[in-house]
């Protein structure tokens, strides 16, 4: 995997798949699970999604990711179980504390599609190099300087976990704990903010400078390296993806 992305480097279709289809199937994903509210039609979403993944061969590197949200979606059982709006028939109790179904029922729809979120911007981030992606919305006739805004976005985690692997690494090297109970990490993590935050700063002005010496800013036609690839069969996933995209908002409509 390279270091300074989330690309996981794996031979299977979906890393062979345009990465434009793959941000359609994104917004599409998402996008039909708010169009049609409807419990077993966002499992279906939800349960194509981790197939992709599967079939990408990435789907434990989105464990991590899920277990991070845990919070979030424990704050939303509580939330929605306890004070939606709806709430009138009495699940259960603990400690006092009733929990609704209709909350609860509300509380399971946006937790599923909080899953099928993560798991669908997975399957691009895992499976798509950041800079074939740039190069391919470019070619489609996006500003060069926003495909470099959104490339920075993605490599801005790997950047600074890497940033923070070597402070605390530094910081250990002059007996500084930094491993140990939660109390120690928490109390190592602190003095990481600011240096992590200035490295950031410096690496985002090197790489502008860098730019304006390679004539980023120049007006007039731009080259690209790489040839285009031809996928095969993209057009027609495309197609699928559209029609599922207006069937499910025709379904809405007579819904």
């Amino acid at each position: 995997m390279n270091r300074m992305t989330l690309y996981v480097d794996k031979n299977s279709y979906i890393h062979h798949m345009d990465p434009l289809t793959k941000l359609l199937f994104v917004f599409i994903s998402v996008a039909v699970t708010y169009i049609l509210p409807i419990h077993a039609f966002v499992i279906i979403v939800t349960i194509v999604t981790y197939v992709l993944l599967a079939i990408g061969k990435v789907i434990w590197r989105v464990i991590p990711i899920i277990g991070v949200s845990i919070v979030l979606i424990v704050s939303i059982v509580i939330v929605q179980g306890l004070f939606h709006p709806e709430n009138e028939e009495v699940l259960f109790s603990i400690w006092g504390a009733s929990f609704y179904k209709e909350g609860l029922s509300y509380a399971l729809l946006l937790t599923l599609r909080v899953v099928n979120m993560l798991g669908a911007f997975s399957v691009l981030i895992l499976t798509t190099r950041a800079d074939e992606l740039m190069e391919r919305l470019i070619k489609k006739g996006m500003s060069p300087k926003i495909g470099y805004i959104f490339l920075s976005v993605l490599q801005l985690i790997p950047q600074m976990r890497i940033t923070m692997g070597k402070i605390t690494d530094a910081q250990a090297s002059r007996g500084m704990k930094t491993k140990g109970n939660l109390f120690i990490r928490m109390k190592a993590f602190i003095p990481l903010i600011g240096p992590v935050i200035l490295n950031s700063l410096n690496d985002t002005r090197d790489r502008a400078i860098a730019l304006e010496i390679r004539g980023f800013d120049r007006r007039g036609k731009k080259t690209f390296l790489n040839e285009t690839r031809t996928y095969r069969y993209q057009r027609i996933i495309q197609w699928v993806l559209i029609i599922a995209l207006i069937g499910s908002i025709v379904w809405r409509v007579i819904l």
